[in-house]
């Protein structure tokens, strides 16, 4: 599928309905337009099943009642849902984009509880993320912004309104030459990419940001399970920018991403070593098992 994405053969599950895609529309009086009430799920499909499926649609749930609104659909009517979509997509290989949002209504000020929730779900081919840094290591930026304190926000929901600063840093990264950047959180700790966890390698253990003030993404779940099924040691803890120096291997994890080693963030190198690839190659044989 190639084009501009509001232009495109095909159609789009939208509040219990399919919708011609040119034709899957919102009005421009949308309250998640003005204020960002909206919440979402990027979720893949491999050789025609959802990876992790009902985890995704559990969290599209919990992650509307952080941004206090109700998802009008249950777990099990979007499972549903998302199998009749990724059917009428006729592909086996995909994206799956589950959003959803406050709507046009009697509200159109901050406060907008009297307006409805509608949800939408899209599904197209969408490769590998970062091109082919998944080969050779992609390169990052350091960003100039941090992941708030969850004392400002609902940082543990996947909601549209926290990805603006990632937009910001991902530009600045792109105008670098680097395929991302790499955020800090409010205390200066290492927290994440922009869409994306990461994890280091140093003397055979594993170190990952503990996610206390951004997403634990369910990728980086999975892969967590996977190292310690292989004995490997994980700390999840709070990391600072000069370790960074010392971490041997580093790789991104994410349903877009799925497992991208890194190459350099900013001045720091790293080699895609054997664990990396190890890992990178074990989590494509798991999500096509």
């Amino acid at each position: 599928m190639t084009g501009a994405y509001d232009d495109r053969d095909g159609y789009i599950w939208m509040d219990g309905s399919f919708i011609n895609w040119r034709e899957a529309k919102v009005h421009i009086l949308t309250h998640a337009m003005h204020y960002a009430s909206s919440v979402f799920e990027g979720e893949r499909a491999y050789n025609g099943k959802i990876f992790k499926s009902r985890e995704h649609s559990e969290r599209l749930h919990r992650s509307a009642k952080l941004v206090d609104f109700e998802i009008p659909w249950s777990v099990d009517e979007l499972e549903k849902a998302k199998e009749q979509t990724l059917r009428a997509a006729r592909l086996k290989d995909a994206y799956v984009r589950v959003v959803a949002w406050r709507g046009a209504g009697q509200d159109m000020g901050v406060a907008s509880a009297r307006n409805p929730v509608n949800v939408a779900i899209a599904i197209w081919e969408w490769g590998a993320y970062y091109g082919d840094a998944k080969m050779k290591g992609a390169k990052l930026d350091i960003s100039k912004w941090k992941r708030p304190s969850p004392e400002t926000i609902p940082s543990h929901a996947k909601a549209a309104g926290l990805y603006m600063i990632c937009t910001m840093s991902k530009h600045a990264a792109e105008a670098k030459g680097c395929s991302d950047a790499l955020m800090m959180d409010y205390r200066g700790y290492v927290a994440e990419a922009t869409g994306a966890n990461i994890f280091f390698v140093k003397d055979g253990e594993v170190h990952t940001p503990l996610p206390d003030c951004f997403l634990d993404g369910i990728t980086r779940q999975t892969v967590i399970g996977m190292l310690k099924e292989r004995g490997i040691k994980v700390n999840e803890r709070h990391i600072m920018p000069d370790e960074l120096e010392s971490f041997e291997q580093c790789w991104l994890t994410g349903t877009a991403a799925e497992v991208t080693p890194v190459g350099q963030i900013g001045d720091y190198n790293f080699e895609v070593g054997a664990l990396t690839r190890d890992i990178a190659e074990s989590y494509e044989n798991l999500v096509r098992a």
